[in-house]
């Protein structure tokens, strides 16, 4: 079993099992919910950065600063509970509010460009969840092994491919055509927001067999992250997938 939704993978929840008390096991419906607290964690803190940003004065003089340097809090967090799962309880939802604040602040800022981008970017994020979930539920779409292993290469080659323009970014050295709102950078935003929707159902499978193998009760916590990873991976490139539209118009 693989996926490539880099907060879950078979060995993390392998190493749990071992350690698991009897009758403490993780199960779908307590994934759901936890799932359903870490989203209204994010969605309540969006929304105060939101509200702060969309503000009559406009957004406060510290806005630039926290948005440059927001990310460090989510990263840091998501780094430790992904290498020390036990610690997922008490830190995804501290991941789930400092993402939102920042999610919040990045929405605010595509709001102010394009008017009902983010109402759109939400309906469409909740639309694919959804329509995932039901096709995978009902078997339409199965995630074999050779599905897993595309999917894995292709976000695996997605993630170095941005990190290698943010470290080009330091240098002064962009990459044309693909950021852009041409034809080619539409197509690979595209291309990226099919990837993000595919990792959902990799993260579908994941948790079904983790609840079926037994995982600790804290795996709850740490599928819930996981999910949560993807849905905002999935909320993100879809505003900018719909930024680069709009700006042609």
């Amino acid at each position: 079993m693989r996926t490539s939704n880099p907060t879950l993978n078979d060995s993390v929840f392998e190493r749990s099992r071992l350690a698991t008390p009897a009758g403490a096991v993780m199960t779908l419906n307590g994934t759901v919910l936890k799932t359903g607290i870490l989203a209204v964690l994010l969605v309540t803190a969006a929304s105060w950065s939101w509200k702060i940003a969309m503000g009559e004065s406009g957004a406060p003089a510290w806005f630039s600063t926290a948005l440059m340097f927001g990310w460090i809090a989510p990263l840091g967090l998501s780094l430790i509970i992904s290498f020390v799962p036990k610690t997922a309880p008490a830190l995804a939802p501290l991941y789930a509010i400092t993402k939102g604040v920042l999610v919040g602040m990045i929405s605010a800022m595509y709001e102010r460009q394009f008017g009902g981008i983010v109402l759109t970017a939400v309906m469409l994020t909740c639309g694919i969840l959804f329509a995932l979930l039901a096709a995978y539920s009902t078997g339409l779409i199965k995630a074999s092994e050779n599905f897993k292993l595309g999917v894995f290469a292709a976000t695996a080659g997605v993630a170095l491919f941005y990190l290698g323009t943010w470290v080009l970014s330091m240098f002064g050295i962009h990459v044309p055509g693909l950021f852009g709102n041409g034809w080619i950078g539409i197509a690979f935003s595209g291309f990226v927001v099919v990837l993000a929707s595919l990792n959902l159902v990799l993260d579908f499978d994941f948790i079904e067999n983790g609840c079926a193998a037994g995982a600790p009760k804290h795996m709850e916590w740490y599928g819930a992250f996981g999910l949560l990873v993807t849905l905002v991976w999935l909320y993100l490139e879809l505003l900018r997938l719909l930024s680069k539209l709009n700006s042609r118009d």
